[in-house]
């Protein structure tokens, strides 16, 4: 009876350790490259101006360095996979670099074209760095883990194109392109001096890691998830300016404000998002997450108006859409096993094209109905989802560890 008072054991000792300090390196290039890539969406008037052509021409350069990423950097990946990690890394990083470079010096659209798919091939570094990552992390801290390396994507939308798009303004918009340079050089430097040296890198030492994945029925399961909700988000967000304007009256400094507290509450749901699948797994991680989305754009078009409400609105869909990453990443990781950056590409790879055929979707819809009403042509993309993930996931039942 005795041992009914019996005292409770500390966890192992590697669950209360901190994680690597080399996720946080990852984490801050992440930010780097993430800041880099979509500095010129800010910035689209003065390079335009710049180089002779349309906005709507330049505006062409987001959608080259998309495609890039989507059909490209997969590939890229895994001939990289061939080398030592920290040299792949460096490669990756001279890529982007180059690209960044590239445009820079750019004065013709043709060149800046050029330089977005050199970007978008130097973006391999993303899922590379997952790759190291999960081969370094315990598995019950697997989906924290990533969610660190990936917070820096989300700041990069809170600091990075904030702050670009500030001094592109102020300065010209090739000033924060070298500062960009600058930066993504220094990045590939640390990697190569943080990264062990002799270690491959993640991602297969050849194309043919592609198929053994590809005829996994899993693997389509979670990729096809991530292109469903990606569209339902993209069909709004795209079109985010207009739509927060026609729900409520707001000057050009208010719209930021409202478009910064969304980025401020997605870095906490990025967070939340890994600590959620580590401690409950990533089933119960995408059910809060594709129902918080599923209700807020159901929500947001009831708004109009209420601009507190309109706020707590976006907040929440923020915090749950960028919850879904860290879960989704586990469960390619543990799908894929020795193929997880590859995996993880091709996760990057949808969540782009989910972007374009979501802001295609809520380009046409703009013909039919008014800017507050494309939560609503969201919305059932996103119930899809929900239904998708049930249905997909009902095998795999409670375990932590399955998709």
């Amino acid at each position: 009876m005795a041992d009914t008072a019996r005292p409770r054991l500390p966890e192992p000792l590697h669950t209360c350790q901190p994680l690597p300090r080399l996720l946080y390196l990852f984490s801050f290039v992440n930010l780097v490259i993430g800041s880099a890539a979509f500095i010129n969406t800010g910035l689209l008037e003065p390079m335009a101006e710049s180089v002779g052509v349309s906005v709507a021409a330049v505006g062409q350069t987001t959608t080259v360095y998309a495609v890039s990423v989507a059909l490209l950097a997969p590939l890229v990946l895994a001939w990289l996979g061939r080398f030592p990690q920290r040299m792949a890394l460096a490669m990756a990083m001279a890529l982007f670099t180059a690209g960044n470079a590239l445009t820079a010096v750019a004065q013709d659209l043709s060149t800046l074209l050029l330089a977005r798919v050199l970007m978008g091939l130097g973006s391999a570094a993303t899922p590379m760095m997952a790759g190291v990552a999960v081969a370094m992390i315990p598995p019950e801290r697997r989906a924290r883990g990533l969610a660190l390396v990936f917070l820096g994507v989300s700041l990069s939308y809170v600091i990075g194109l904030p702050l670009g798009a500030w001094a592109g303004l102020g300065w010209g918009w090739r000033v924060p392109t070298w500062v960009a340079t600058g930066l993504t050089a220094a990045a590939g430097l640390a990697l190569w001096l943080a990264v062990p040296p002799g270690s491959r890198a993640p991602g297969g030492p050849a194309l043919s890691g592609f198929a053994g994945l590809l005829r996994q029925r899993a693997a389509w399961a979670v990729l096809s998830l991530t292109f469903t909700y990606f569209i339902a988000i993209f069909s709004v967000f795209s079109y985010i300016g207009p739509v927060l304007k026609s729900l409520v009256a707001m000057d050009r400094n208010t719209l930021s404000l409202a478009i910064s507290a969304f980025g401020v509450s997605g870095v906490f749901g990025t967070v939340l998002g890994g600590r959620l699948t580590d401690r409950c797994g990533p089933r119960a991680t995408l059910t809060f997450g594709l129902t918080g989305l599923t209700v807020c754009m159901g929500l947001l078009p009831l708004t109009a108006g209420h601009p507190l409400t309109m706020m707590a609105v976006m907040m929440a869909w923020g915090l749950s859409g960028f919850s879904m990453m860290a879960a989704q990443q586990t469960r390619l990781a543990v799908i894929a096993g020795p193929q997880t950056a590859l995996a993880l590409s091709l996760n990057t790879s949808m969540i782009y094209l989910g972007t374009a055929s979501g802001s295609a979707l809520g380009g046409a819809a703009l013909v039919l109905v008014e800017p507050y009403q494309l939560p609503w042509i969201g919305a059932p993309f996103a119930l899809a989802a929900w239904l998708w993930m049930w249905v997909s996931t009902r095998s795999a039942g409670r375990d932590r560890g399955l998709p």
